[in-house]
């Protein structure tokens, strides 16, 4: 067998320093990352804004988690690495803020959207208001599950304030996130549902927008930079990004208004 010779103290440093190198660049490649949790209606929107941001800031990159706001919350309270939330409704981010979730003074609110009943293309029923849920033939409504997504509780307070929501209820499918609900809809699994005015225009090939529902307040979007989140400045540099006229342009591309 070869004799195994112990390395040299130059080479020991040689070593050593390319170690330290290579951490150090893995280092700068992770602060290098934006990690922002939005809510499921803004997957498209956010993910056509991603090559501008990265275009300008060198170097960063953008990494998205798409889900329920309330599920997004759930996950961020118990350490998920996350730098920007965006929820789909002010409870939610009260909720982050409440528990301490937020870097003070980032809150900002960036979009406004509509509440919509929808129904498939092929097949769909023909109603202009909430009332007409109720009749016999639309057997089954799809929504968010109002215990966990912002949709599904605009849904349900727009049927409560019209005295609907024990009627509709018996007929609900729940769906996870308002992208589900949209999905059941567009497959011609229930006669109708609740989705955003923005996600309807996702499919608009597979669905049609009946009428919009009239909501208590309006729908805004708040956004925040994280509090512990690997990139504070990154995730402030997003926020900003976000409300500049670009960023706003296609925003309102997919349907959002300004707030």
């Amino acid at each position: 067998m070869p004799i195994q010779r112990p390395l040299s103290w130059s080479r020991r440093l040689g070593l050593m320093a390319a170690v330290g190198l290579s951490l150090g660049w893995m280092a700068a490649a992770q602060a290098a990352e934006v990690t922002v949790s939005a809510a499921a209606s803004l997957t498209n929107a956010f993910r056509e804004l991603a090559p501008a941001f990265e275009a300008a800031h060198p170097g960063t990159r953008l990494q998205f988690n798409f889900a329920a706001s309330d599920a997004l919350l759930a996950q961020i309270s118990k350490g998920a690495p996350v730098d920007v939330f965006a929820s789909a409704d002010q409870d939610t981010m009260d909720r982050a803020q409440q528990q301490k979730l937020l870097i003070d003074g980032t809150r900002v609110n960036f979009v406004r959207n509509a509440l919509v009943v929808i129904t498939p293309v092929d097949g769909g029923q023909a109603m202009t208001q909430l009332s007409d849920l109720q009749q016999a033939r639309v057997k089954r409504v799809a929504l968010g599950k109002p215990e966990g997504v912002p949709a599904g509780r605009y849904a349900r307070s727009a049927l409560e304030a019209a005295r609907l929501w024990t009627v509709v209820e018996p007929k609900a499918v729940y769906a996870q996130n308002v992208r589900q609900a949209l999905d059941y809809v567009a497959r011609g699994e229930v006669d109708a549902g609740f989705v955003y005015a923005t996600d309807a225009l996702v499919m608009r090939d597979k669905v049609r927008v009946l009428f919009t529902v009239p909501t208590d307040t309006p729908i805004t979007y708040p956004m925040a930079a994280v509090t512990g989140g690997p990139n504070a400045a990154g995730a402030r540099q997003f926020i900003e990004f976000v409300r500049s006229p670009a960023a706003q342009a296609v925003l309102a591309r997919h349907g959002f208004a300004k707030p």
